[in-house]
């Protein structure tokens, strides 16, 4: 479904990537819970590259609050299954009151993270290749994102000063408007008529460095404008087809503007890009699974991929400031006798279902082989997908 301005071939990447990444014994990462897991299922989490395209880790984004409390993200990513995540913060949960500060909390939002990677013994993956050794290594990995441009403040220089700090995917928009606009929120009233010029040169900018861009967040109009900028495919990491709607109509009605359209969705495939499907509006991995078969059903197997919008370690919340809650990070409003104090069923990754015995891949992966799913198809969702447009976007 590729344009033929792509400049990339599918063929060569499966070819590459085949030869790199494939595990045919089984990895260690997996010994906490052998004795527990399918032995098929277990396979295929050993042999594919597993990967969450937008997960938040929670960090201080106050220097006097840095380096915040320790987390076990190796732990939390070997019980998980997944190879690598998009590791993921924003800087405008807070309102962004003067010049500077979204830089400042941007800059002590990866001083953080670095301190978070060094203390757990993991590095950030800056390109295909750093993933597949990581993989063969067994040692889980993280992309380094950002959701939401605001860090920039007008400024298209800082672009390369975060490409130097590891930043590889950047997720154009967020809740709130930038100082400087880069285009229109999905959830906010339009003001821009899509993307805006200087939106433009941030995705120009990132397709010359070398940097995949997200385009969650936006609407239609900011979508279709940045696919006739880029020369290098997209990511929309988190969102569902909006005939997914669930059980829940509190939650359907306030995700309703976070949905994908299949006229939406197939023009973003046809452009080569590649949609993750969340777990919000799923009560269980199997309507999970069946919300990942309906957007295969229109766009195909090739352009869909994971992107939980969950948080592998627990939320942090600064002594200082009261901070509400993500809107896009609501997950499911059931209870859990297995929760811990403060958590919410669907807000961790590793428990993003109502008593989920087993990590995160090895539950969707069981729950994809029940909906029909076979292990050469669960791979390209599993991570395939996502790889070649990462690879695509980061060979700058």
């Amino acid at each position: 479904m590729e344009n033929s301005s792509q400049q990339w071939s599918r063929k060569k990447f499966i070819t590459t990537l085949s030869g790199a990444g494939a595990m045919l014994m089984l990895s260690p990462l997996l010994s906490w819970t052998i004795q527990e897991i399918d032995p098929r299922v277990a396979k295929i989490v050993a042999k594919t590259i597993g990967i969450d395209t937008h997960n938040h880790i929670d960090v201080p984004l106050n220097p006097a609050e840095l380096p915040g409390p320790k987390v076990d993200l190796i732990g939390e990513m070997k019980k998980s299954g997944l190879s690598a995540i998009s590791m993921t913060f924003a800087v405008d949960y807070q309102k962004l009151e003067n010049s500077g500060d979204a830089y400042n909390r941007f800059i002590s939002g990866l001083d953080a993270m670095d301190k978070k990677l060094e203390t757990n013994g993991m590095k950030r993956s800056v390109n295909l290749s750093d993933i597949q050794t990581f993989h063969k290594k067994q040692i889980p990995t993280v992309i380094q994102s950002v959701e939401g441009g605001h860090f920039l403040e007008g400024k298209l220089e800082r672009l390369n000063i975060a490409y130097e700090r590891g930043l590889r995917q950047l997720g154009l928009l967020h809740d709130h408007d930038a100082s400087v606009p880069l285009g229109d929120v999905y959830t906010n009233p339009p003001q821009f008529g899509g993307l805006t010029s200087f939106g433009s040169d941030i995705i120009k900018k990132c397709n010359e460095l070398g940097i995949l861009i997200d385009l969650a967040h936006a609407n239609n109009e900011t979508i279709d404008a940045a696919l006739k900028i880029t020369k290098k495919p997209v990511l929309i990491s988190h969102t569902g087809l909006d005939t997914q709607l669930g059980n829940n109509e509190f939650m359907a009605k306030m995700m309703k503007p976070r949905l994908i359209s299949k006229e939406q969705a197939k023009i973003v495939a046809d452009s080569g890009g590649v949609i993750g499907v969340w777990t919000h509006l799923a009560d269980s991995p199997l309507e999970y699974a069946q919300n990942i078969r309906a957007l295969v059903d229109v766009i195909g197997v090739d352009h869909v991929c994971i992107g939980t919008d969950t948080k592998l370690t627990p939320a942090y919340h600064s002594p200082n400031e009261s901070r509400p809650k993500p809107s896009g990070n609501q997950g499911n409003q059931k209870e859990n006798s297995n929760k811990k104090k403060g958590e919410r069923v669907g807000e961790r990754t590793n428990l993003a279902w109502k008593d989920q015995k087993e990590g995160f891949y090895f539950t969707v992966i069981d729950a994809l082989l029940k909906t029909g799913f076979s292990e050469d198809e669960i791979g390209k969702i599993g991570g395939g997908n996502f790889l070649r447009v990462f690879d695509a976007a980061t060979k700058g």
